[in-house]
C-alpha cells in the first residue's frame, strides 16, 4: 500500500512540475508577444510622423522630390513588411531615407527655424528613443523565452507542445553604429 501511495506522490509531483514548465512558457512567451506589440505601437507612431515631416520639408524643399519619394517608400515598404526579418530590413531601410531627408533639411534654415519642423523632430527623436527602448525590452523577453526553451529539462516540455523559439529583432550593423541623427 505504501510504495502505491509513493508511485501516485511521484506522478502528482511529475504532473504539477509538467504544468509549471508549461506555464512558464507559456508566460515567456506571452511577454516576448506583448513586447512585440510595444515595438510595433512606437512603429505605427513613427509611421504616422513621416507624411507630416515630409509634408513640411516639401513646402520648403520642393525640388527635392526624389528624397520625398524614397522616404515615401521605404515608409510603404516598411508598414507592408511581413515577417520579423522584413520588418527589421524595412526598418533600416526608412531609417536611412530619414537620414537622408534630415540631410537635405539641412540645407534650409528657413526650414529648420520652422516651429512645426521642429515639433516633428522632437517627436521623432523621441519616437526613435522608444523604439529602441521597446526593442531592447522585446529582445530581453525573447532571449528569456529562447533560453527556457533550450535548456534542460523544460526543452522536454517544450517540445513535447511545440513552443518555438522567437526571432529577436536586429538592427544591421551600420545602423547600430549610426543612428538617426535629426539635429539641427
Amino acid at each position: 500500500m505504501t510504495a502505491l501511495y509513493v508511485i501516485i506522490g511521484v506522478i502528482v509531483v511529475a504532473f504539477l512540475w509538467v504544468i509549471g514548465i508549461f506555464n512558464g512558457l507559456v508566460t515567456l512567451k506571452n511577454r516576448a508577444k506583448e513586447a512585440w506589440s510595444d515595438i510595433d505601437v512606437q512603429l505605427k507612431r513613427r509611421y504616422d510622423l513621416i507624411p507630416n515631416l515630409v509634408e513640411t520639408v516639401k513646402g520648403y524643399a520642393t525640388h527635392e522630390r526624389e528624397a520625398f519619394e524614397n522616404v515615401t517608400q521605404a515608409r510603404s515598404r516598411a508598414m507592408g513588411a511581413g515577417t520579423l526579418k522584413e520588418k527589421a530590413e524595412a526598418e533600416n531601410a526608412l531609417s536611412g531615407t530619414l537620414k537622408t531627408l534630415f540631410a537635405v533639411a539641412e540645407n534650409y534654415p528657413q526650414l529648420r527655424a520652422s516651429e512645426n519642423f521642429q515639433k516633428l523632430q522632437d517627436e521623432l527623436t523621441d519616437t526613435e528613443d522608444k523604439i529602441q527602448a521597446a526593442r531592447r525590452f522585446y529582445n530581453g523577453n525573447v532571449r528569456d523565452l529562447n533560453t527556457k526553451i533550450e535548456i534542460f529539462p523544460s526543452n522536454i516540455i517544450a517540445s513535447l507542445f511545440n513552443f518555438q523559439k522567437m526571432e529577436f529583432f536586429e538592427l544591421e550593423e551600420a545602423a547600430q553604429k549610426e543612428p538617426v541623427q535629426v539635429k539641427f
